[in-house]
């Protein structure tokens, strides 16, 4: 007698194998709906293929081989991609137009040469017997003459230009700019010197007339190391643009700039570049690869392919102020009153000292040359001669970062800390900078 085998399944394998089941089918019904969109996708391509070439669509005409090589239609936007070159001559073209050239003249005398008779009053016959006569030089009137030339930028539709200083230097010559748009390259207008500024190197002139092309400024305080820089100038007063690419190279540079006849001035927060800058740009706009000014070049002499520029906020705040006030403000430094040297090892070993950094304050040479000015920050808050400034708001003072260089970054008025060495103790001094 056979006997039926009976198979008992417990309640959990019972619910695993519906488990599977269920896997199984939604995978297979998710392989399908996937076929299905994907030969719909097929069909409406190949429809559209062939309404597109005036066919009719119907089963004669139908292809499977044509069907399945259709694609479907995707809408992908074309990638456009721009080397630094193009990028490059895009910036010069939409620059160029607001580049313009500065050529000052001024009225010199002119003299003409005659000749005197010695004898004064004796009769001119006498004179003539023994064909004597002395040369003698006269003035005849003047003429004017070239000067210098430099290279400026309109920063407004109306006329406002940004030069350098030390272009227009000369408070007796007659400043004459050159346009370079597209509809009057070439044409000279007489153009009148609103303000200058010494500390910055900076000046702001102005021509009469409208609707000119104009260069933007961005913000430089954003600039890295190794971005690129473009200079545009007129090299060496020609009346044709001259253009140079590289790249930052420093920030926050110093440099000493002055016009002939004019005093030295010690420029700061510069920026270095390795493009070319010389005379005839000086004065020109400095671009970043958008055709924004960042900078305002300024030539130095003896410096190969090194060039600087003072950093595009500096020229935008002179250009806002003239053109609100009619002047450049005069900026307010923020004041210390100490006379100091930099400490390093060499010095911390010849005078034994406790530290090798630091701003060690002493007097000078003359009787005059005090370490610390009387009633200044420092004396009212206690400094002495000998002290050891070793930090400012927490930076420590070395020969990277100057004492000054850390107060300038302060305004007068403002409330900073000092970690000072005094008489074999380290405190902590807090002040408030004074105004130079």
């Amino acid at each position: 007698m056979k006997t039926k085998k009976i198979y008992n399944l417990s309640t959990g394998k019972l619910l695993g194998v519906v488990l599977v089941s269920l896997i199984v089918g939604g995978s297979l019904f998710y392989s399908g709906s996937q076929a299905i969109n994907w030969c719909s996708a097929k069909y409406k391509t190949y429809t559209k293929n062939l309404q597109k070439n005036k066919k009719d669509f119907s089963f004669k005409n139908f292809s499977l081989k044509e069907w399945l090589k259709a694609k479907p239609q995707q809408n992908i936007q074309p990638v456009k991609v721009v080397s630094e070159q193009s990028q490059v001559i895009e910036v010069v073209k939409k620059a160029s137009p607001a580049v313009v050239s500065i050529v000052a003249s001024a009225e010199v005398p002119t003299f003409e040469t005659y000749y005197q008779n010695p004898f004064g009053d004796i009769p001119d016959g006498f004179g003539d017997f023994f064909n004597f006569r002395i040369p003698q030089r006269r003035q005849n009137g003047t003429e004017e003459v070239k000067i210098g030339a430099g290279t400026g930028f309109l920063v407004s539709a109306d006329g406002y230009i940004v030069t350098n200083g030390h272009v227009v230097s000369s408070r007796d010559a007659k400043y004459v700019v050159y346009l370079n748009g597209d509809e009057d390259k070439g044409e000279k207008i007489e153009a009148k010197v609103l303000a200058r500024d010494p500390n910055t190197d900076l000046a702001i002139l102005k021509i009469d007339r409208d609707n000119l092309p104009y260069l933007e400024f961005s913000d430089s305080s954003k600039l890295q190391v190794g971005q690129t820089a473009i200079t545009i100038g007129y090299a060496l007063g020609e009346f044709d643009n001259t253009v140079s690419k590289g790249v930052i190279s420093g920030l926050s540079r110093k440099i000493t700039a002055g016009g002939f006849g004019e005093p030295s001035e010690q420029l700061k927060n510069l920026i270095q570049t390795d493009a070319a800058v010389n005379p005839g740009n000086s004065g020109g706009p400095m671009l970043d690869i958008e055709g924004n000014v960042i900078g305002v070049n300024v030539a130095m002499a003896n410096a190969e392919n090194i060039g600087f520029a003072i950093a595009g906020n500096e020229a935008k705040r002179a250009f806002e102020e003239v053109k609100a006030n009619g002047k450049i403000a005069k900026i307010k430094k923020a004041f210390l009153g100490v006379r100091y040297v930099i400490l390093n090892k060499e010095i911390q070993k010849k005078n034994n000292l406790p530290y090798d950094y630091g701003a060690l304050i002493i007097r000078g040479e003359k009787m005059t040359d005090l370490a610390v000015v009387p009633g200044s920050p420092a004396d009212k808050a206690g400094l002495m001669e000998n002290d050891i400034i070793l930090e400012v708001n927490g930076k420590k003072v070395n020969s990277r970062n100057q004492l000054a260089d850390l107060i300038e970054k302060y305004k007068s008025n403002d409330k900073i800390k000092l970690k000072v060495y005094h008489k074999g103790k380290e405190k902590t001094v807090e002040l408030t900078l004074g105004e130079k």
